[in-house]
Formats: C-alpha cells, structure tokens, sequence
C-alpha cells in the first residue's frame, strides 16, 4: 500500500521513483540489469503472438496519433510537459501521443505476459528507466530548448556543450545539480555561532551560543547521519533547526561526524555508538545535566535507538530523558523494484567492494539515488545545464545533498545486514558493543516524524519503528519527502501535517482515522520537548568547561573533510 493509491487509475504511469535507503545502499550492478534485459528478451520470442498483438495495437494508436487524435494525458504532476507547445503545436501534440502510446504499450506488455511478479516488478522498472531516458523533452526538440536557442542567438547551445564538457571532466559524467560557487561553510551555511568543545577519531561535539532570554537545564544532543553532514540542521538562518531550538531557550548541542577514508574501514555501529555514548558524557559535564535529549535523523536514529538498547542492558537509561527520531529506519522491511536485482550475490558482492576500497563513496551512493529517481534528479538537469545552457540553480539544500561523504566497509556491511535480516524487530536479534539489542525495554519517551512523500525511509516504514519502542509515543506525518519533513520551520505556506493519537498496529488505519493539522509541525515539537527539558534557568555563555575547553569556533574541522 502507498499514498500513490490516492492517484487516478489509468493515468498514464508517474515517472520512475523507486528511490529508497536500502537501494541506494546496495547500490546497482549493471549485470543485473543486464540479466533482465537478456530474461525479457526472451520471453518476448517465446511468446511472439503476445508481443505481435501488442505491436499491432501500438500501430493503430500511432496513426490515430499521425491522424492528429489526442489518445493519452500526461500526468499532471509531471514538470517536463508543461510547456503549452505539448498541446497546442501540431508537431509537438503527435511527438508526445506517440511516446506515451508507446509508454503505455511497454508497460501493457509486461503487465500481461506471463512473467513472475519479481521479474514483472524488474521489468517495469528497467522499462521506467529507459522510458524516461528517450522522453521527448530530452531532446534538442524541447520546445523550450528551441526558444532559448533562438532568443540566445546560440550562445545556449555553446554553454550547454561547455557544460557538458566541464561534468563529463569534473562531475563524473552526471549533470550537475548545484552551483557549488555560491556557498561556503562558514560563509553563508552553517554559521550560528558556537564551539567545538570535543573531539575524537570519530566525531567532533559542537555545542552553541544561547540566543534565548532564559535557558532550559536538560541539553539537546542532535544526532545527524553519518551518510550526509551536519549541516542540514543548520543551513541558512530561516531554515537553521538549530537556530529554532536555541531562540526557544534550549541548550543545543551537535555532533559532527568525521569523513571516513580507507584507514577507517573497520568502524562499524558499534564504534558510532561508543562515540555517541563519549558525546552524551561530554555534554552531561558540560552543562552539569544528569540527561540530555536526543534527536537522531535517517541512520543518525538508527545510532541512537542502537545506542539505547545498550545503555538500557547496562542499566543507564536514566542518561537520557528523551528522543526525537526524524525519518529514521529502524523497521527495514519495504518494498522498492530495485531491490528485486538485489539477491545475495548482489549483497555479497557490494561488501567486497566497499571492503576493497574502505569505503563506499559517497558519490556513487548518489549516483543510485538519482538513477532511482531520474527525472528529478539527472534528466531536470540535463534540460536545464545543456539543453538550455544554464547554470544549475544555487539552492542550500541541493549543496548540502552534494556535499557527499563516505561511509566505513565495516558499516556498510552492517546496515546491508540489517537491511535483510530487520534485525531491531526482533528482540535480541542485534549485539552492539557486546549487548543484545531489545528496542521493547527502551522505555523512553519518544517523538517520531516521517515525510508523506519520502522515497528514501517510507513514512509507513518509519511508523512501523515507532511502534518497535517502548515509552510513550508521538508520531506525525509530514506533508513533505526526506529532507523537507525535516526542514519545515513556521511560516511555511505549505507545511501541513497528520496526526493521530491512537498508534494502531496498522498504518493504513492510523492514515485514514488522522486529523489533518495546518502549519509546522516544529512548534508541536518543542512543547513537547520543553516539558522534558527541566527547568529553566539564566543562559550561561560560557561555552565548554574546565574539564572540555572549547577548541575552535563552530564549524569546526571534520565538516570540512572531503
């Protein structure tokens, strides 16, 4: 089941969106896809009166098409025919009948052979992709590519070859999705003010300046992933989550994950948990708190549920007072097409790989995420770099995304681990640092949020972890995806979320029993936070502590590490 049920049947299919955590983390081998090229080949010989019926009715759809009829709609929501030309210019109306005739005609093939459910899913998904690759608007053809060609006078198409040239030499081969000249760590991202008052080979703990009139005693320890850096917390000023928290008079602290290289390769979940573990201490000293609160985002969360179920064997639960988990995966039984090609030769061997290199590279991770959903994240690109010759627009957001970092051999294989054997949804399934794992005994209040619209960690999915803990639970669905549901401060037109009290153990019944809210879903946050911050006090503006002096000035060093 999924929110896509919502759409119009027999709309003509929304481009390909397979995108998901656990695709991107195995990543794609091109045999495999290969081997399901090789498998429909087959059967369209094997069955040539199957695939001669489908070819004839494509040939009668084509002269209705060249007869000037308008048989198909594109999806309303689909961006790249917008331009009225689609509709209105003869040449352009019978280019796109004819390709969505043949879309649909695809994908009618498949549907109604005789394949098995996995390899139809596969098919379907390779046949998205390719789809997506020749569409129309891919090409010189595009009605707005003409346009600026002529309003340029050609000085289009020349910047789109040097652009072409400079990612093929720079950007490996993929078309860029940011300007990268017009941020700066430091500069204009990242810079509410504050000190790095830890550090190890791990991770460094920046903790910041107050910006409220008061301050509440129990701190705020914001656990980003380790796929992706810090920063998303805290971008420009109007979108810092962190800014957020500290005008609203908590204490916060951030943990900055170090980039790990080759040498690294043996740190696995349980070196991020002891980390994490120092850090807690660190801020405990610091701000003389017996606990602290945790926010943990994506496989952040994951760190930190991990970490728990560790501190509740060794009986010191008592060191946190509560967690916010945002998009995190700790239930990782979802469906995505992709990971139909993932079979265990697959999974073996993307561990050798990233055990061969160390790593595995942050660029290849987003190289899967933007095959996984192309439209959006290569063939945007490839009209606006080349096409149009522009340069790819400055957003915060998309430097962030590209700011890409790498994760540990160890790790790697160990979230693969996780991703096929759900280990957190059975108790004691897990070890980490020498304790079996039981998220059931985790009896900490807990703060959930997911994104409606969230490829990477579905919301359904992220519902599911919560219901895996103990304590009580608050869950709200976001009206965004992945990064949005989390960067959704007040005063947002758009923002809107879902909320029910009652977590049954199903979520398609706590969808349609929950009440829509208007607004962020921030300010629901921090009344909820406050009430387990303790009490409030004068702010102190003394960063670190006899004991953890500050090193230097936030952002610190390893946000740097590329």
């Amino acid at each position: 089941w999924s929110m896509r049920e919502k759409q119009e049947s027999g709309s003509v299919p929304v481009p390909a969106e397979f995108m998901s955590a656990q695709s991107a983390i195995v990543g794609l081998r091109g045999k495999d896809l290969l081997t399901t090229v090789r498998s429909l080949a087959v059967h369209g010989l094997r069955q040539p009166l199957h695939s001669a019926r489908h070819l004839v009715a494509f040939g009668g759809q084509l002269g209705k098409v060249l007869l000037g009829d308008t048989l198909h709609q594109p999806n309303p929501q689909d961006a790249r025919f917008q331009d009225p030309s689609w509709r209105l210019n003869p040449f352009y109306r019978r280019t796109l009948q004819a390709y969505l005739a043949w879309q649909k005609q695809l994908l009618a093939w498949i549907d109604e052979s005789n394949l098995d459910c996995d390899d139809r899913a596969r098919a379907r998904f390779l046949v998205a992709l390719l789809s997506d690759a020749v569409a129309p608007s891919n090409s010189l053809i595009n009605p707005l590519a003409v346009k600026e060609l002529f309003n340029t006078g050609g000085i289009s198409l020349l910047n789109g070859v040097r652009h072409l040239l400079e990612d093929l030499v720079h950007n490996g081969g993929m078309p860029s999705q940011v300007n990268k000249t017009a941020f700066e760590i430091g500069r204009n991202l990242a810079t509410t003010q504050g000190a790095v008052v830890f550090r190890n080979e791990v991770l460094e703990l920046i903790q910041y300046k107050p910006l409220g009139e008061r301050q509440y005693a129990k701190p705020l320890l914001i656990v980003p992933p380790q796929i992706n850096k810090y920063y998303i917390f805290d971008l420009s000023p109007e979108k810092s989550f962190v800014q957020y928290a500290l005008k609203n008079n908590l204490q916060v602290f951030v943990i900055s994950w170090r980039n790990p290289d080759a040498q690294h390769r043996e740190w696995g979940l349980s070196t991020y948990v002891e980390a994490l573990d120092q850090a807690i201490e660190v801020s405990r000293e610091i701000t003389g708190s017996r606990s602290v609160n945790l926010a943990g985002a994506c496989a952040g969360g994951l760190t930190v549920a991990a970490l728990l179920g560790h501190l509740q064997v060794r009986r010191q639960l008592r060191k946190v007072s509560s967690v916010t988990y945002l998009v995190s995966l700790l239930d990782s039984q979802m469906e995505s097409p992709a990971m139909l090609f993932a079979d265990e030769q697959t999974l073996e061997s993307s561990k050798r790989r990233s055990y061969q290199h160390g790593v595995l590279d942050g660029r290849d991770m987003a190289k899967v995420f933007a095959w996984m959903r192309p439209n959006d994240l290569i063939w945007n690109y490839w009209v606006n770099n080349y096409l149009l010759g522009r340069q790819p627009p400055a957003f915060d957001i998309l430097y962030w995304n590209n700011d890409n970092t790498r994760l540990p051999a160890a790790f790697h294989g160990e979230l693969l681990d996780l991703f096929k054997h759900n280990p957190l949804t059975r108790p004691g399934a897990l070890e980490v640092s020498g304790t079996a794992v039981d998220l059931g005994k985790v009896a900490i209040d807990s703060f959930h949020v997911a994104g409606i619209t969230d490829h990477i960690t579905p919301w359904d999915a992220v519902y599911r972890s919560a219901l895996l803990l103990g304590g009580q639970r608050r869950f709200i669905l976001s009206n965004s995806g992945h990064i949005q549901s989390i960067l959704n401060p007040p005063g947002n037109p758009k923002a809107c979320y879902f909320e029910n009290d009652k977590l049954s153990s199903d979520p398609r019944a706590w969808y349609y029993d929950a009440k829509r809210e208007e607004g962020s879903w921030w300010p629901v946050w921090l009344g909820w936070l406050q009430e387990r911050s303790g009490e409030l006090g004068d702010p102190d503006f003394n960063l670190g502590s006899a004991a953890h002096p500050p090193l230097e000035a936030a952002p610190g060093t390893y946000v740097h590490i590329r």
